[in-house]
């Protein structure tokens, strides 16, 4: 597994009332966090570990993480 960078995709699950983290680029990352802010940390001390048992390769000195997030919200329609 080569990348120039990795993608954290961010969701919030309005049911659990949690983020969570999760990525194709990393296999097995599932983490649950209470803010948007939270997974960071979580993050960073678990990537390391997957990405050392899933083979990852890189010859870069730090290794970039795109955390995207999205959260969808809902306003009243004004016109009903």
């Amino acid at each position: 597994m080569k990348h120039a960078s990795i993608v954290v995709r961010a969701d919030w699950d309005e049911e659990a009332g949690v983020w969570v983290a999760s990525s194709n680029d990393i296999e097995g990352l599932a983490i649950e966090a209470d803010t948007l802010r939270s997974p960071k940390p979580k993050l960073i001390a678990v990537a390391a570990g997957l990405l050392e048992l899933n083979g990852f390769t890189s010859n870069q000195p730090e290794i970039p993480i795109h955390i995207i997030a999205e959260q969808l919200v809902g306003i009243p329609n004004p016109t009903k």
